[in-house]
C-alpha cells in the first residue's frame, strides 16, 4: 500500500478564485472533474465529507504562521458503517456520539437518524467542477462550488512542501488572504457573507485598522474604523532601533485586531508599515516578530508609495479638487505631500517630518513658551525647505490623525464623527487658535479638550504646527479635511476598484 503523507493546504474562496482563474487562463489544466458530495458541517467548525460511498475523514495536525494548515486522512470508511467507525465520525465532528438504534448505517439512515439541528450537525449538499492544475510541483484547483443551490467558488493549492504552497500562493498576489477552509467557506456562502477585508496600517505613532464589506451595489460599507496610539517610534532616530516598550504595545494591538478581523470573517487582510518602520535599524526584525506573533505580515512601503495609495483615497472619498490641488498626508513619522490637476498627478514626495519627532526633541507634549514654539516652528520650515518658492495652489486636502483630530476639536465632537469630518473645512485661523491652546496648556488638561483623542495629547502641538507650516508654504489658508486615509487607498487599489465610492 503506498503511504499517504500529510499535506499543507490553503483555499480561500469568492474572488480569490477569479484572481487564479485570470492569472491560468493560458495554463493547460492537468485534469477536470465533477462530483457531488455531502458535507457534514458540526456547530464548532468541523467537518467530515461524505463522496463515492466513502465516508472521507481527516485531522487536522499544525497550521503554521502563514496560516496554512497540514491535514492527513485517518478515515475512509465505506457504508454501511458501525459503531467503531461512528465514533471516529462523531470525534472529528466534536460532537458526543447520541444513542444508536442500529448496528451498523447506510449513509440515507445516517443522514436521517444522526444528523440535523438537534444532532449539531448540518448536512449540505455540495456540487463541484474542479479544474486542477500543475503549479511549480503543487496540487492547485480551482472549483465551481453548488451548495444547498448556492453557488461560489474556491481556489485551493496543497503539497507535502508548504514552502512551495506558499510561493504559488506569493505568485498569485494572495498572500493577503486568509486560509478558509471548507466548514468556513461554505458556511460564507449559506449565510450570504458579503466579501468583507481589514486593512491595518502600522504607522510611527498610530496603528489604524478598518474593514469594510462590498455592498450589492460595489460600493464600500464600513464595519469598523479605529486607531490605537502605540507610539511605535516612542525615542526612535533615524537609524535608530524600535525599542521593546513600543513593540510590545504594538504587538497587543496588531494581535487584537487579526482577532477582530478573522471574529468578522474577512477574506484578506493587508498590512502596511511607513515610516517608522522605514527608517528604524532593527525594521526588519520588528516586522518578522510581529508575523511570528501576530500572523500578520507588514509590508513597509516607500514614502512614494504612501503618498500616492493615500492620493487614491482622497479621490475615492471626495470630489476631485480643483485646478491645481495638494494632498497633505502627515504621521508621527513622516508627511507625504502629492501635487497634481484634476485626475492627474504631477508630483509626489514625503519627508522625516513627523510629529513624534518634534514632540520629543521640542519638547512639545506640555505647555511651552512662545520662545520653544517659534523654535519648533522654525525646526519644521527647515525641514521643509522643499515646499520654498512653490507656486500656491488652488486646493490643499488634509488627512492624518493630526488633522482629523484638529477638526473635531473645532467641531466639538464627542464622540468623534467621520461623517462629520469628512468633507469639512479646517482654517488656517482655526489651527492657530489650537496652537496657542495647546502651547498654554498641560499633557493632563488637554486631555480633557472635548474632541481630542486623550492619547493624542502629547503629540497633537506637534502634528497641528506641520500643518500649519505646510499651509503657509503653499499660500492656503483653509484646507478640505479627508476622513479616509492610507488604509482606505490600500482597500482600494488591492481589493476593489479605484473609482468606488467608500461609505
Amino acid at each position: 500500500m503506498t503511504a499517504i503523507s500529510a499535506r499543507w493546504e490553503w483555499r480561500t474562496f469568492g474572488p480569490g478564485a477569479s484572481v487564479a482563474e485570470r492569472r491560468w487562463r493560458d495554463v493547460e489544466p492537468t485534469a477536470e472533474q465533477v462530483s457531488d458530495e455531502v458535507y457534514l458541517l458540526s456547530d464548532g467548525g468541523q467537518t467530515v465529507k461524505y463522496r463515492d460511498g466513502l465516508m472521507d475523514v481527516k485531522q487536522l495536525l499544525e497550521t503554521d504562521a502563514f496560516g496554512l494548515q497540514q491535514w492527513t486522512p485517518v478515515l475512509k470508511a465505506s457504508f454501511p458503517i458501525g459503531r467503531d467507525d461512528l465514533e471516529r465520525v462523531f470525534s472529528a465532528l466534536n460532537v458526543p456520539l447520541p444513542a444508536l438504534a442500529r448496528e451498523q448505517y447506510t449513509f440515507d439512515e445516517f443522514r436521517a437518524e444522526l444528523t440535523g439541528p438537534e444532532r449539531g450537525i448540518r448536512a449540505v449538499d455540495v456540487h463541484k467542477r474542479r479544474v486542477r492544475y500543475r503549479p511549480h510541483g503543487c496540487s492547485a484547483e480551482v472549483t465551481d462550488v453548488r451548495a444547498d443551490d448556492v453557488n461560489g467558488s474556491t481556489v485551493a493549492i496543497e503539497a507535502e512542501d508548504g514552502a512551495a504552497v506558499i510561493r504559488v500562493v506569493r505568485s498569485l498576489g494572495l498572500d493577503d488572504y486568509l486560509n478558509t477552509a471548507y466548514p468556513a467557506g461554505l458556511a460564507r456562502m449559506l449565510d450570504a457573507v458579503p466579501d468583507r477585508y481589514a486593512v491595518i496600517d502600522a504607522g510611527t505613532n498610530s496603528i489604524k485598522f478598518h474593514i469594510a464589506e462590498r455592498t450589492p451595489e460595489r460600493d464600500w460599507r464600513t464595519l469598523v474604523d479605529r486607531a490605537e496610539l502605540t507610539r511605535l517610534g516612542e525615542g526612535l532616530t533615524e537609524g535608530g532601533p524600535i525599542g521593546r516598550e513600543p513593540l510590545e504595545r504594538t504587538v497587543a494591538a496588531i494581535a487584537g485586531m487579526a482577532e477582530e478581523a478573522v471574529a468578522q470573517r474577512v477574506l484578506a487582510i493587508a498590512a502596511v508599515g511607513t515610516a517608522g518602520l522605514r527608517m528604524a535599524a532593527n525594521g526588519p526584525e520588528v516586522v518578522a516578530e510581529i508575523a511570528r506573533r501576530t500572523g500578520v505580515e507588514i509590508a513597509v512601503i516607500p514614502g512614494e508609495e504612501e503618498s500616492r495609495v493615500a492620493f487614491l483615497a482622497v479621490r475615492a472619498g471626495l470630489p476631485t479638487p480643483r485646478g491645481t490641488a495638494a494632498v497633505l498626508d502627515t504621521g508621527g513619522g513622516s508627511t507625504q505631500l502629492t501635487f497634481g490637476h484634476d485626475d492627474a498627478v504631477d508630483e509626489q514626495w514625503s519627508v522625516n517630518v513627523g510629529a513624534v519627532r518634534y514632540t520629543e526633541q521640542c519638547g512639545l507634549d506640555d505647555a511651552v513658551s512662545e520662545e520653544a514654539l517659534h523654535a519648533a516652528l522654525d525646526a519644521i520650515s527647515r525641514d521643509l525647505s522643499r515646499l520654498d518658492g512653490r507656486p500656491p495652489v488652488d486646493d490643499l486636502v488634509g488627512m492624518g490623525g493630526a488633522i482629523t483630530n484638529l477638526t473635531a476639536v473645532s467641531l466639538a465632537l464627542e464622540p468623534y464623527d467621520a461623517d462629520r469630518v469628512q468633507g469639512a473645512v479646517l482654517e488656517r485661523s482655526e489651527i492657530d487658535r489650537q496652537i496657542e491652546l495647546y502651547r498654554t496648556t498641560r499633557t493632563e488638561d488637554r486631555r480633557s479638550i472635548v474632541g481630542l483623542q486623550p492619547k493624542r495629547a502629547e503629540v497633537i502641538l506637534a502634528g497641528a504646527c506641520i500643518v500649519r507650516t505646510v499651509m503657509g508654504k503653499l499660500g492656503v489658508d483653509r484646507l478640505t479635511v479627508s476622513d479616509r486615509g492610507l488604509r482606505h487607498g490600500v482597500l482600494v487599489e488591492r481589493f476593489g476598484t479605484h473609482g468606488d465610492e467608500m461609505r
